[in-house]
């Protein structure tokens, strides 16, 4: 994901204060085509298919890009909701993270929440992370038609 407007064309809008989005990734067949979605109660949203990944991989690449779509909107507190507790518990420490190829994600992931004023992330339950998964699921049927 290229920095500040992933909307070509489109104005990036600034969120100064405090900006909230909710990240799911998805996986057709782990491995299999993968996407993530981005979506925000303040009208963002944000989606992108990446090929063949694990679901693990999708949740961890849609939450870099979540953080990256909060620095280009020049946001100072975020907050992150998943409901990939495994996303949220290795990012917070809670689980350590086993798979050597997460690790890199995890490492970025904090490093890059470490520049914003305020950072939190918080697990909530598939219900409320609808928007999100939709985003996600939209790409991938996207993907799936442009390959045909």
């Amino acid at each position: 994901m290229s920095g500040g407007n992933p909307h070509p064309g489109s104005p990036v809008k600034k969120h100064a204060g405090r900006l909230v989005l909710y990240v799911d990734g998805a996986s057709r067949g782990n491995p299999g085509p993968a996407a993530w979605g981005v979506w925000s109660p303040s009208g963002l949203e944000e989606a992108r298919a990446i090929g063949v990944a694990t679901n693990n991989v999708a949740e961890w690449q849609g939450f870099l890009a979540a953080l990256e779509v909060a620095a280009g909107r020049g946001a100072s507190d975020v907050e992150i909701r998943a409901d990939s507790e495994l996303v949220v518990k290795q990012f917070r420490g809670e689980y350590r993270v086993k798979a050597e190829h997460l690790k890199a994600y995890v490492d970025e992931a904090r490093r890059r929440a470490a520049h914003f004023g305020r950072f939190s992330v918080r697990h909530v339950p598939r219900e409320e992370n609808r928007e999100a998964d939709a985003l996600a699921n939209r790409a991938l049927d996207e993907a799936g038609k442009a390959e045909r």
